[in-house]
Formats: C-alpha cells, structure tokens, sequence
C-alpha cells in the first residue's frame, strides 16, 4: 500500500480538487437540470392530458414509468461506451437527442404515442446521470466526490424549484398558435437541451489530462490521487479486479442497490404524482399548482447543501442515509393521512431527505471497486435504482384509478421506505469495518 500523502500534498491537492469543482460544476450543474426539468414537465401535464387526450391515470402511471425502463436497460452499455469513447462526445450526444425528443413529446396523440416516446425518451436520456457520476471518479477523491454528487444532485431541486411554476405558466399558453399548453411546454423547455449539447462539447474536458486550466503535473497528480483511492479501496474490499458478477456478489453493494431502489420508488411517486395530489386540493390555477409542488424542492435544496458534506466518515455516511429514510418514512406516512396543510409539510420534511441519501448511495461504488469494475457497479447502482421510476409511477396510477384517492399508492412507498432503512443499518461505508458492529 502506498504511503499517505504528505501535508504539502493533501494542501495541493485540496486546492486543485476546489478549482476543478468551479470549473465542471456550473456546466454539468446545467446539463442535469434540464434533464430533470422532464421530470417536472410531464408530472405537470398530467390532469391536461387527461383532458386533452383522455390518457387515465393508469396509462399516465404506466407511461411515466416506461421512461425508466428504457433508460435502465441503456444505462450500463452507455457507462461501459463513455468510458472507451470520453466523455465529452458520449455526454453530447446523450443530451443532443434527449433534447429533441423531449420537445417531440408536444406531438403526442394518445396512449400509443405517449408510451413509444417515453419509451425512445428513456434510451435516449440513459447514461447521463451515471455517466456524470463515473467522470467524478476520474477527478475527485471519496470526499470531494461526495461533495461533488451533491451539488449536482441539488440540480434536481434548482429543476423542480424553478421548473414547477415556470411549467404552469407555460400551462396557461393554452390555445396560443392552436396549441396546447403543455405542447408549448415541452418545446419551451425541451429545445435548450440541444443548444447547451455544443457547450458541453466545446468546453467540457474527457478527464483532467485534457483539462486546459491544469498543467500537466497538476494534472497528473489529480488522476493518481482518485485511482490510488480507489485500488486501496477495492483491495480492501476484494474487488480490484471483476466484472459485473463480482460486483453482484458483493453483499455490501447489494444492500446500497436495495436501499437505493426503495428511495427512488418513493422519489418518483412524488415527482410524478404531487402536482396532481395538490391540483385536487382545491380549485387551483396552474401556476398554483407549480408554485406549491416546488416547495418540497426548497426543501430538498437546504437537505443537499447542509448533510452530505458533514458525511465525513463512514459512520456518519451510514447514519445519514438511514435517518434520510426514516425521515422519507415519516414524511410520506403524514402526507397519506393528514388534510392538505399538514399533508404539504409532510411532503416538504420527506423532501428535505431527498438529496440525502442520494449522494451517499452514489459514492458508495467508489469506496470499494475500481476501473471498469467500478464504471459497470456505478450503472448497475443507478439501473436498479432507476427501476423504481417505473415501479412507483405505476402503482400510483393503478392505485388511483382502482380507489379514486391520489394518494392510495404512497402507502407502497411509506412500506418500502421502512424496509431500505432497516437494511441499510447493515452498510459499510470502510471495506476495514466490514463485520465490526458499531462501525
């Protein structure tokens, strides 16, 4: 094992890990915005495409899912090609048609439609996500990693915050040119995605070699100290070398991957779902409607920004994630049973866990594999994961359209929530406390 760094070189470092975080973040903070700025859309035109093109609840849920299908499926082969061809063209081209299909969605006619272009959707926008966590590993080690995934992540609540009330303004164009309000949505919002494809692809680096703002030594430095990281963690843990059956015979990862599944279960409940359990609330206008479904986004905001930075052990990394889902648990158990009020700020304490866990789970990969080993258990993490986009939508609209009540279905998640908690007490964050209780 290699010597740890000297106090000269843990400053240099320091220093360079918060350099290369002013320049990556601001560009890959956009790129994951606009992608979860869909996420936002189509929660939002739900109740119009009832109306408009009279898809049912169950076929919204069925549809809204398929998204994750495709995208699951594409995820690992998009990890494993990124990681041959750089990420500069492979990033590019995943937002490039993402971007042109999701502003397509303006053209849908039916429930036939709407299931085919979610599913080309979903295959389209796959490899994003887990692309932009495998280039992390490429440039920071474990704690700035960590770091690194959160902000990133707050992208999802910057989307939600701002992308809620600007959807339901978007809502009211209804009519504008013989167009819908949602058709007018999707394009508005769709279209940007494609511009900001040739930024990413004039200014965004494959690695820090190529990084103009690094000499070459700096450079250097900067990828031997994320590699070195990672084979000491995956000596110690057993799985320097393998391949995705290594990583699946891994119990440690297989816990992280469960309790990861049940969060995003419950996440996308939420996202896809609230703005149509707020819109029955009462008479409200769609504006309205985005304005209160962006508050438990502010909330998931202060969660990103205040917890993950604190996980600065593995202890703390464990107990974070288990108290973010417990507090998704308790959340979602008073929005189920309480009147609206109570029932917003229940959404708002669950939100405030949303971008907890989240990070934690995602750095996990990188404290125990490495290599091509590492890229394929990234993907798989956030494949089966993603899974739970389709499982929770779907049961949401099943739910509803069998009991009449929008929130029948969150009674799966608050279930769920429970079990990802109790079995993520089990991880370790340190392939050295493996099997020491209390670690």
């Amino acid at each position: 094992m290699s010597s740890p760094p000297t106090t000269a070189l843990r400053d240099t470092l320091g220093e360079l890990d918060r350099r290369n975080l002013r320049r990556l973040m601001p560009l890959l903070l956009a790129a994951y915005i606009m992608s979860f700025l869909d996420r936002t859309n189509i929660g939002l035109a739900k109740e119009r495409l009832e109306v408009d093109l009279g898809i049912s609840a169950a076929a919204y849920g069925l549809g809204a899912g398929l998204f994750f299908l495709t995208y699951a499926a594409s995820e690992i082969p998009s990890n494993l090609i990124m990681h041959r061809v750089g990420a500069r063209w492979w990033i590019t081209r995943i937002m490039l048609t993402w971007g042109v299909i999701s502003a397509c969605m303006a053209f849908v006619q039916g429930e036939k439609s709407f299931y085919a272009m979610r599913l080309l959707l979903g295959a389209a926008e796959a490899g994003l996500l887990p692309g932009i966590l495998l280039y992390f590993t490429y440039w920071f080690r474990s704690g700035t990693r960590a770091r690194a995934i959160g902000l990133l992540l707050l992208g999802a609540s910057i989307a939600s915050v701002l992308g809620n009330p600007l959807g339901g303004l978007l809502l009211e164009m209804d009519g504008i040119g013989g167009w819908h309000g949602w058709q007018w949505m999707f394009v508005i919002e769709g279209l940007p995605c494609v511009l900001l494809a040739f930024v990413v692809f004039k200014y965004l680096p494959d690695g820090p070699a190529t990084a103009p703002w690094l000499t070459a030594k700096e450079a250097a430095l900067v990828s031997e100290a994320a590699a070195r990281e990672q084979e000491e963690g995956a000596k110690a843990a057993g799985t320097s070398s393998g391949t995705l059956l290594t990583v699946l015979r891994d119990k440690q990862m297989l816990i992280a991957i469960f309790a990861n599944w049940t969060h995003q279960v419950a996440l996308y409940s939420v996202v896809y779902f609230l703005p149509g359990i707020i819109g029955g609330w009462g008479h409200l206008s769609p504006f309205t409607v985005g304005l209160l479904t962006s508050l438990p986004w502010v909330t998931a905001a202060i969660g990103a920004v205040l917890v993950p930075p604190r996980a600065t052990t593995p202890r703390r990394s464990r107990n974070f994630v288990v108290t973010g889902l417990l507090m998704m648990f308790a959340g979602l158990l008073v929005a189920t049973v309480a009147g609206p009020v109570i029932a917003l700020l229940g959404f708002c304490f669950t939100g405030l866990a949303f971008f907890v866990v989240q990070p934690l789970l995602f750095n996990f990969p990188g404290t125990r594999l490495a290599g091509r080993t590492l890229a394929g258990g990234l993907a798989l993490l956030n494949t089966v994961g993603i899974t739970g986009g389709f499982v929770g939508p779907y049961v949401m609209g099943w739910a509803e359209e069998s009991t009449g009540n929008h929130l029948a279905g969150l009674w799966i998640s608050v279930v769920l929530l429970a079990l990802g908690a109790a079995a993520a007490t089990r991880l370790r964050f340190s392939a050295k406390d493996e099997g020491t209780a209390g670690s």
